[in-house]
């Protein structure tokens, strides 16, 4: 009972410091009251194609010369890079938490979406209009929608959630399941048997005490 306390008032101060620099607009939850809110639903592939999610786009800034994928390297480059032509980088440095690198050469990331493309279409995406689709294959608004990461990590994610696929570093995986529901919360998106029982398993567990924030896309 005392230990289930001590967490109680350990998340409590968790959450409170994130509602004092979060957005009035936001929602902020424990992992496991955001894992209830997410629907379950059978999933389904059928019709998808990459090419139903426009991207990558002019980005938020059209003027800037600057596509989405760009514009992402940018805003997360821990040293910014060097930038020529028509958004050209080179050098710079970054940090892709997946799997706890340092990486200086943009050509080796990779923009991930946190909930790939198939797996939105699967969860709810295919209903959408190509607008609707083409601003979450490009969302800059949330800052956990794009991610930049080594193309290693990427490339092993490919489309699985998280009954198939957890960052390789270990002590990044509940920030990453954390931000995988978030996103999936501002997107309505719903979640399959599979992938809501490994989430249980892990909001119940080692990730009991991670907070997800998130705003309801648009």
């Amino acid at each position: 009972m005392i230990k289930n306390l001590m967490r109680g008032l350990a998340l409590s101060a968790v959450l409170v410091s994130l509602l004092s620099a979060t957005p009035a607009h936001a929602e902020v939850l424990v992992l496991s009251d955001a894992v209830g809110q997410l629907p379950e639903e059978v999933e389904s592939r059928n019709g998808y194609q990459r090419t139903s999610f426009r991207h990558w786009n002019t980005g938020l800034d059209p003027a800037d010369g600057c596509h989405t994928r760009n514009e992402v390297l940018l805003a997360e480059a821990l040293e910014s890079p060097q930038m020529s032509g028509s958004c050209a980088l080179s050098g710079g440095r970054w940090f892709s938490y997946y799997d706890e690198q340092t990486v200086t050469d943009p050509a080796k990331l990779d923009i991930d979406h946190m909930v790939p493309l198939a797996e939105g279409w699967d969860s709810g995406a295919s209903a959408w209009t190509p607008a609707r689709r083409e601003a979450y294959a490009n969302d800059q608004d949330a800052e956990t929608s794009l991610v930049a990461v080594t193309a290693r990590t990427n490339r092993s994610k490919a489309d699985k959630d998280p009954a198939d696929w957890l960052p390789p570093a270990a002590g990044q995986q509940c920030r990453y399941v954390g931000e995988w529901v978030a996103t999936k919360l501002r997107w309505q998106l719903n979640v399959d048997k599979r992938e809501l029982e490994a989430l249980k398993v892990l909001s119940d567990g080692p990730c009991e005490n991670t907070a997800v924030v998130y705003t309801p896309a648009p």
